[in-house]
């Protein structure tokens, strides 16, 4: 396979027509896994209690209701119109519930599927958002494919496709905003570099990052240390490369006009991004503001005011949530894959509900993450970390800084309750790490070498392809043998 690709790229039209096709056939494959038997199970699973509910009435009537308890069996059967008149005391922001509303709109509340579908929908572009932001980052055609095809095979990635939860969302719109700095910092530097060190106000690519990162911190509050990590990030490097480039005085000194113009733009820049943001996060409450029903809403007369009121109440509850959960997973361990949720299980008997399995059946939703892919992708970043301490390197630093917005904030909350799945938001980053380390390790073999060593990366991703396969019925809720279910259970902590 390795062999014939080499053959079909050594041609201008071979090259062309590779570069065309591959990302969508990479795509097509993410799709499949992510929308295949979506409909599966017709229950509520995990969160989806809170989240498909609350998408539910929110799409109605602008608010979370408060819904009956013990609601899901009959929610499940069909009757989706059961809800109170009572607002509903909610956690996390709208627009994640507002995209799963649309998709329940679209496809019909009484399929499970479509509950799921615009998280199906979201986790598929974000494989395509890998492709892009690798190519950008790896300058290659090849490395960026073998990125997205990491993406699209890793089983909590599949997994956080297909259910209704908010994290998904939050990492599509945390990647597009990356992605759109990426593009800002090309601009910047072409820019800079054609001796163009005017003030500059128009900056499309800058103004589309605030818009997304806005939009994450829309979904679950966390998106904000996105949307704050990447604002400094893009003010920093836009006055370190104006200090590289700026031109200097006989006395090789820096004039008062460049800390001037430094400054006007980072005031310009501050201005396009933070209030951006802000208003696009105050905008997903649009429909709270509209129907005046939601929690908190008659608080005061001013609504702005009502909303803050909401806000600190949402604040006190997140910050002392401690609920003992027996998934719940310290973020020091993340890296380590010590503790995936079991989002759904059902076990039966043979001869029980249908089960025909000697030894009995198991059906499950388990997000543990592909082995091969998560535990290489640790250990690449762990050695880019430690990399860019001794090189600086500015690709290194950008792969570093989706973990520093959505993994480093966390470790200030270990006595908090949270979740292994929380990782999504920054798993992109690391599967994109891990095609930098790759490409990094074959670059570096003597040239006559480097034919076998790509070999052996084609073994590699044949390898983590077929664990996918091996651990897929565990993240698609099919029913398999209980012995089945067992050998998968690698580490006590994934029981």
């Amino acid at each position: 396979m390795i062999a014939w690709l080499d053959k079909l790229r050594a041609t201008p039209s071979g090259r062309e027509l590779f570069e065309r096709v591959s990302p969508w056939l990479v795509i097509l494959l993410a799709a499949f896994l992510r929308l295949i038997d979506l409909n599966s199970p017709h229950k509520l699973v995990f969160d989806e209690t809170y989240y498909v509910k609350d998408a539910w009435t929110l799409w109605n009537t602008g608010a979370e209701r408060y819904w009956p308890s013990d609601y899901n069996a009959k929610f499940e059967a069909g009757l989706v119109d059961g809800y109170g008149q009572n607002a509903s005391f909610v956690v996390h922001p709208p627009l994640g519930k507002w995209l799963i509303g649309f998709g329940m709109w679209l496809g019909n509340p009484e399929n499970a599927w479509s509950w799921r579908l615009a998280t199906a929908l979201l986790g598929t572009a974000t494989v395509g958002l890998v492709f892009v932001v690798a190519r950008i980052m790896l300058k290659s055609h090849a490395w960026a494919l073998i990125a997205a095809f990491f993406m699209a095979i890793e089983g909590q990635a599949i997994v956080m496709s297909r259910v209704a939860l908010l994290d998904g969302i939050l990492g599509f719109f945390a990647l597009l905003g990356f992605w759109f700095l990426l593009r800002d910092r090309e601009a910047m530097i072409d820019r800079i570099a054609s001796g163009n060190l005017g003030l500059r106000w128009w900056r499309p690519w800058l103004i589309a990052m605030a818009l997304a990162l806005g939009a994450a911190a829309a979904v679950k509050w966390s998106g904000a240390y996105f949307l704050a990590i990447f604002a400094v990030y893009a003010v920093a490097t836009e006055a370190a490369y104006r200090l590289k480039v700026e031109p200097r005085g006989e006395d090789g000194k820096l004039g008062w006009d460049w800390l001037k113009k430094s400054s006007q733009q980072s005031v310009i820049d501050f201005v396009l991004i933070v209030p951006l943001g802000i208003l696009t996060y105050v905008a997903s409450w649009l429909g709270w503001f509209i129907s005046g029903t939601g929690y908190d809403a008659k608080s005061d007369k001013n609504p702005l005011i009502a909303l803050w009121n909401f806000h600190k109440d949402a604040y006190e509850f997140n910050i002392g949530l401690r609920t003992p959960h027996n998934y719940q997973a310290n973020p020091l361990t993340w890296l380590f894959m010590q503790r995936p949720t079991s989002m759904f299980y059902e076990g039966n008997d043979e001869g029980a509900n249908g089960c025909g399995l000697p030894g009995g059946c198991s059906t499950a939703i388990t997000p543990v993450p592909n082995p091969l892919i998560w535990y290489a992708a640790a250990a690449a970043i762990l050695w880019i970390a430690y990399r860019w301490v001794l090189d600086r390197d500015v690709v290194k630093g950008q792969l570093l800084l989706g973990l520093v917005a959505g993994y480093l904030p966390w470790l200030l909350y270990i006595n908090r309750t949270v979740f292994q799945f929380y990782t999504i938001a920054f798993e992109p980053w690391l599967v994109i790490a891990l095609a930098f380390a790759l490409h990094h390790w074959v670059n570096s073999r003597a040239v006559e070498d480097r034919g076998r060593a790509r070999i052996r990366i084609g073994y590699f991703c044949a390898a983590a392809f077929g664990l996918s396969l091996f651990f897929l019925p565990l993240w698609i809720g099919t029913t398999i043998p209980h012995w089945y279910w067992q050998i998968h259970m690698w580490l006590p902590g994934w029981i």
